[in-house]
């Protein structure tokens, strides 16, 4: 298997230095169809005050929805990475454009940080996912309910 360099599928900052960073390092156990497309992740944050690193596991579903959701997002809309399953990222778009970010791991930490984007930082967030995709594709197809094989397409 392949070893990728580490992949970026938020990262968000502004000039006065506060951070938050969804770093994709990762396959959580490559060649166990179960768990194969399960990618490793971890939640860089900081600001004046917090200097922060969390792990997250990201399922393929994680991803699809991550990129529906920056289909629509603009004003007053929310969107959330991670979940029920441990830590959660929810980012909410403001009127004026900033971000309220929002880390919730229930065992570690409960953050919230303001951040002023540059640019179009949801352009630039589609082109991220679609370097995680590409550095880690989908390779496993689940057949029935619980049950798993290797994708037809899958690259060796």
């Amino acid at each position: 298997m392949t070893e990728h360099t580490p992949v970026d599928l938020v990262h968000l900052a502004d000039p006065d230095g506060s951070r938050c960073v969804v770093r994709v390092t990762g396959r959580y156990r490559p060649g166990v169809p179960t768990h194969h497309d399960i990618l490793r992740a971890d939640v860089l944050a900081s600001t004046s005050y917090l200097d922060a690193r969390l792990d997250v596991y990201l399922f393929p579903h994680d991803l699809d929805v991550w990129e529906r959701r920056l289909a629509d997002l603009g004003p007053g809309e929310t969107v959330t990475i991670g979940g029920d399953r441990g830590l959660n990222l929810t980012i909410h778009v403001h009127e004026d454009g900033r971000l309220s970010i929002q880390i919730m791991d229930p065992d570690r930490l409960c953050a919230e940080l303001g951040i002023q984007p540059r640019g179009d930082w949801i352009a630039e967030h589609r082109a991220r996912l679609d370097q995680v995709r590409r550095a880690w594709p989908r390779e496993v197809v689940e057949t029935a309910s619980g049950a798993f094989e290797w994708s037809p397409d899958r690259k060796r």
